[in-house]
C-alpha cells in the first residue's frame, strides 16, 4: 500500500497517514480494522518520530538524524505495518527485553499492562509514558516481530513488524 524511506518530520507523519486513510478506505471494507490498521500505524508514526536517535556513525564526523522506513502492506491475513530506524547499541537490550517481555503475554496480561503503566504516570527518558509499545502489541492480532541488524561499533537497524488480520 505505501512504502517511505527517508527524514522523518510531522508533515510527512501527516502525509503518510493521510495516503494510509484513503488506501484504507478503498481496500478494506471492515471500519473496525480500517481503524485498528490506522490506530496501529499512529502509534508506530508516533515511536518513530519521538524515539529516533541522533547517530554519530563511525564513518562520518557529524551527527545525523538517520532515515526510517515505513511499509504498510496489504497481506493474506491482513495487513502488516513494518517500520525502522537506527537506535543505539547501548539501546538494544532494555528494547528488547520490553519486546519479549510483551510477546510472551496474553491478551488479558498486555490491557492490564497498559492499565498499570497508564495509571503509574512515570515518564520514560525520552519524555513518553511508555505505552507505545504495550498499545501496539494491545490493538495488534499476533506477536510482534522484530530485529536488530549490527550497523557499526555504536547503532543498529531496529524493524518491527506489527500484524493486524482483517
Amino acid at each position: 500500500m505505501i512504502s517511505f524511506k527517508g527524514d522523518i518530520n510531522t508533515e510527512l507523519l501527516d502525509a503518510i497517514l493521510q495516503v494510509a486513510e484513503r488506501k484504507l478506505i478503498q481496500i478494506e471494507k471492515t471500519a473496525k480494522v480500517r481503524k485498528r490498521v490506522f490506530n496501529i500505524l499512529v502509534e508506530c508514526l508516533q515511536n518513530l518520530y519521538h524515539h529516533i536517535d541522533q547517530i554519530k556513525f563511525d564513518d562520518r564526523e557529524e551527527i545525523e538524524k538517520p532515515s526510517v522506513i515505513v511499509v504498510i502492506a496489504r497481506t493474506v491475513r491482513g495487513f502488516s505495518i513494518i517500520t525502522g530506524n537506527f537506535i543505539l547499541n547501548n539501546d538494544i537490550d532494555q528494547l528488547k527485553d520490553k519486546l519479549q517481555e510483551i510477546n510472551e503475554m496474553d491478551s488479558s496480561e498486555i490491557k492490564s499492562l497498559y492499565k498499570k503503566v497508564l495509571s503509574s504516570g512515570t515518564r520514560t527518558k525520552k519524555g513518553g509514558g511508555g505505552l507505545g509499545i504495550i498499545d501496539i502489541a494491545r490493538k495488534s492480532d499476533d506477536k510482534l516481530e522484530y530485529g536488530f541488524i549490527p550497523f557499526d561499533s555504536v547503532s543498529s537497524f531496529f524493524s518491527l513488524n506489527v500484524k493486524v488480520s482483517s
